[in-house]
């Protein structure tokens, strides 16, 4: 099957060939006919599937089909998680829509706001936001929601887990009542159920990948070492295998800029990027990153979700999350497209029972090697993980609240910076 199959149009077509791609992925072979049809829809796919075109490409042939407004109004509003996540929708709603007459543009919280209110004025066909700043511009009166046609919840997975559910119920009262809603998940949690209850009207289901399963393409491998050698590891890994292009997960902010401080001083090229950084130095980092500039980039999960990074070679979890389903959106971001990928994880006594709640979750018993050098003291005693987790064989309920608080403080860092100035004195008003 082809994309010329799929029933898309020939400008689409051509904008699909420019960018190299000739065979359309199984979530979007299913996904561009269903979102054609008019119908709502909820699908689940790993992330590196391709789910971004599969929504983006057959929204935009809906409005390039459909009546266009005399005056220029927001027809589709795409809402993600993330300014990463945002930024890569957009890229590919420009790149899939340049030889269509429509209009679209990005905003997201952490940046300036008057050059976004600019680009809105003149009229929008597409907008991609994230809640926050979507509501702050709306609440301004820079946003006119109340003819959008379509409404794409992007990762809507990953905006409840940040606590985003109160800002989606906020936007979706200022949608009209009338228009086709497609929810895309990177899995069919039971919260994403319930949601896709109240949201979707009769859609179609499409999961493409078995729920919380991990590619067959990424070797998988646990290195069992003490809590104080895991960055020494960490360094003569990268350095006896040669790897380059190595994607590195720490639990903490704080802890991603000590690791790539500590391995720029042992001349690896190092970056963090986690929601305390600017956006201009996120994109620095992203660009050098996939550029083959930079050798390591180390990301929290906030950070990272939306990483589009074709053909990743390595992914690290120098600590094991807190949340088991969140190993596999990390590893995901390897063996994509069928490329092959490697996925190492450094377990300390303290972690052995997230491990042990991974591997329950994903149906395996993943190999565990021992480094010679850094073979682990059998004595050792597990010590309190970070973010209130009290010990690795704690129960499941305590494991997604403490990483839930995480990912909701980082995530309202991210993107909320702007609502907190909006206490005070609006320095762009006339």
């Amino acid at each position: 099957m082809t994309f010329s199959d799929l029933g898309l149009r020939a400008e689409l077509l051509r904008a699909v060939e420019a960018q190299g791609y000739t065979t359309p992925t199984p979530i979007q072979r299913q996904a561009i006919p269903a979102v054609l049809k008019g119908g709502d829809l909820l699908a689940s796919a790993q992330t590196g599937t391709g789910k971004t075109a599969g929504f983006t490409l057959p929204m935009l042939q809906r409005l390039a089909d459909g009546p266009r407004p005399g005056k220029r109004r927001v027809r589709a509003l795409v809402l993600a998680p993330t300014r990463e996540l945002a930024a890569q929708v957009g890229e590919s709603v420009a790149d899939y829509g340049r030889h269509l007459t429509l209009k679209s543009h990005v905003i997201f919280g952490g940046v300036g706001q008057q050059p976004q209110v600019d680009a809105i004025r003149p009229g929008l066909d597409v907008l991609v936001a994230t809640p926050g700043r979507l509501l702050d511009l709306q609440q301004q009166g820079h946003v006119d929601l109340s003819k959008v046609e379509i409404l794409v919840l992007d990762e809507a997975d990953r905006m409840l887990d940040m606590g985003f559910i109160h800002d989606i119920k906020k936007v979706l009262r200022l949608l009209p009542e009338q228009r086709q809603n497609l929810l895309f998940s990177a899995t069919f949690s039971n919260e994403i159920q319930a949601l896709a209850g109240k949201l979707l009207d009769a859609p179609e289901t499409i999961e493409v990948a078995r729920r919380n399963t991990t590619a067959e393409t990424v070797d998988q491998a646990i290195y069992r070492v003490d809590r104080e050698k895991k960055r020494e590891l960490l360094a003569h890994l990268i350095g006896r295998h040669g790897w380059h292009q190595v994607l590195v997960f720490t639990r903490t902010k704080h802890g991603a800029n000590r690791l790539a401080e500590q391995l720029s001083k042992q001349d690896i090229p190092a970056m963090a990027i986690h929601g305390n950084k600017s956006q201009s130095a996120r994109t620095r980092a992203l660009s050098a990153f996939k550029g083959g500039d930079l050798q390591v980039l180390v990301a929290t999960d906030i950070a990272a979700r939306g990483l589009d990074i074709n053909e990743l070679p390595h992914v690290v979890n120098f600590e094991l999350p807190n949340v088991a389903e969140d190993y596999v959106h990390r590893i995901g971001r390897t063996g994509r497209a069928g490329s092959e990928g490697q996925a190492v994880s450094l377990v300390c006594v303290d972690e052995h029972g997230l491990l042990k709640g991974i591997e329950r979750l994903i149906k395996r018993d993943l190999e565990k090697r021992i480094e010679p050098g850094f073979e682990p003291d059998p004595d050792a005693r597990p010590e309190p993980i970070e973010n209130g987790r009290r010990s690795g064989h704690g129960g499941r309920g305590g494991q997604r609240n403490d990483a839930g608080a995480q990912r909701r403080q980082e995530g309202r860092r991210d993107d909320a910076a702007p609502r907190r100035r909006r206490r005070g004195p609006r320095r762009h008003q006339a």
